[in-house]
């Protein structure tokens, strides 16, 4: 969701007159975006702050988002930041910065975040690429022991329905062919009575609109009939992402997750078998508190045998102020390197066993960019197809059979 919100941002500074650069170049002005996941991700925000004064030492420097939101007082720590903004005005960070010039404090703006519908007064700037984001939600009430981020982006609310629907017109104005549709617990949606199925349909309709495509989406918001349409559509994507966190009952219950490993397993056989070709992905946490070897061989056994065709891992990372912090029986650093390599390898066997079934078989697919000497684009399904042409094909369609 950060892409879709960096981008927002980045078209309301583009309607004040200023020029986007690369990150990287010599800069006035620099908005950083920030997650807070995890600790990597705040020690990344404050590498860049210090990237960016010593290739432009006069800039303005702004951090927004999440970090900006619960870590204000690190940030303090950190010299050359002029503004820091939190997740309810960062959208306007445009408008706080009247002279872009250094400051001799840095200037904190952090209101309290709305639980109300929201809109957006912008459109996605996404002038280089081929997909376009849209966020339709923010913020989630479910509360997982290890997750900072209701603290960071408040409760679940959802984006007027009628907003989604003008950025997305705007956004296909601009030749935009497929939108990922974007937010902290989508499947939450809900505005006066329409949900994240209303919105497809509604994005469906548009013309010029070919694929809409679902980003991370919680297995318990999953409805039975937006799977049956999945089936069906020749627009939606059939690709899920569906975190599971962990295989083991008892992990699962201590991070507070609202399902057990049947309930999901249950799920997901349903989702392939109504879908036999669907691209499934998923989240892994490895190295949560009370972790046993036990646990993890349960969460490897389970990994193996769903039919996902790669997955995200990631190592339990301590965020100050969530219950697991308190929680007994912490896994040490080593072992949770360990583990997490482990799995990252067996996600790449996972990836490539999905992707060899469609070898043969004619695949449309929309070609994004040049790449080791390949034109590289996406199947529907998530699977990324090269073909060995010269020509500009970046936004088209092709037909491609897969060879190898």
């Amino acid at each position: 969701m950060n892409q879709a919100e960096t981008a927002l941002i980045s078209n309301t500074f583009k309607e004040r007159g200023y020029r986007i650069v690369d990150f990287g170049e010599e800069t006035d002005v620099c908005v950083i975006n920030t997650c807070t996941v995890t600790e990597q991700a705040d020690s990344k925000c404050r590498q860049l702050v210090r990237q960016v004064l010593k290739k432009s030492p006069n800039a303005f420097v702004a951090v927004v988002g999440c970090y900006a939101q619960v870590g204000t007082e690190d940030l303090l720590k950190i010299d050359g930041i002029d503004l820091i903004v939190g997740n309810e005005e960062k959208m306007d960070v445009a408008s706080f910065i009247d002279v872009p010039q250094k400051l001799p404090e840095p200037v904190v703006r952090k209101a309290r975040i709305k639980r109300t519908p929201f809109t957006i007064a912008s459109v996605g700037n996404y002038e280089h690429a081929t997909r376009a984001n849209i966020k339709i939600q923010d913020g989630c009430d479910f509360m997982c022991t290890f997750c900072i981020i209701p603290f960071a982006r408040g409760r679940a609310r959802s984006r007027a329905f009628w907003d989604i629907q003008r950025e997305a017109l705007q956004l296909v104005e601009r030749g935009h062919k497929e939108l990922v549709l974007s937010g902290v617990n989508i499947g939450t949606y809900n505005y006066e009575g329409k949900t994240i199925l209303d919105v497809i349909k509604m994005l469906e309709s548009i013309d010029g609109m070919e694929r809409i495509r679902i980003s991370s989406i919680e297995p318990t918001t999953i409805p039975v009939e937006l799977v049956e349409y999945m089936a069906d559509s020749e627009k939606l994507c059939r690709h899920l992402h569906i975190p599971i966190q962990s295989g083991d009952d008892q992990i699962l219950n201590q991070m507070r997750r609202l399902y057990s490993v049947r309930e999901y397993v249950d799920f997901i056989a349903f989702v392939h078998k109504k879908i036999p070709e669907i691209c499934l992905g998923t989240d892994v946490m490895v190295g949560f508190p009370g972790e046993t070897e036990e646990a993890f061989q349960n969460t490897v056994k389970l990994l193996q045998e769903l039919p996902f065709a790669y997955f995200h891992v990631f190592p339990y990372s301590e965020r100050e102020g969530t219950p697991a912090v308190k929680m007994e029986n912490k896994v040490d650093y080593h072992t949770k390197k360990a583990r997490s390599q482990f799995l990252r390898e067996l996600s790449n066997q996972k990836r490539l066993a999905f992707y060899q079934q469609f070898i043969g078989k004619t695949m449309r697919v929309l070609m994004e960019e040049p790449e080791g000497g390949l034109f590289t684009g996406l199947t529907d399904n998530y699977v990324k197809v090269g073909i060995p042409v010269e020509r500009e094909l970046s936004n088209q369609f092709v037909n491609v059979i897969i060879n190898e």
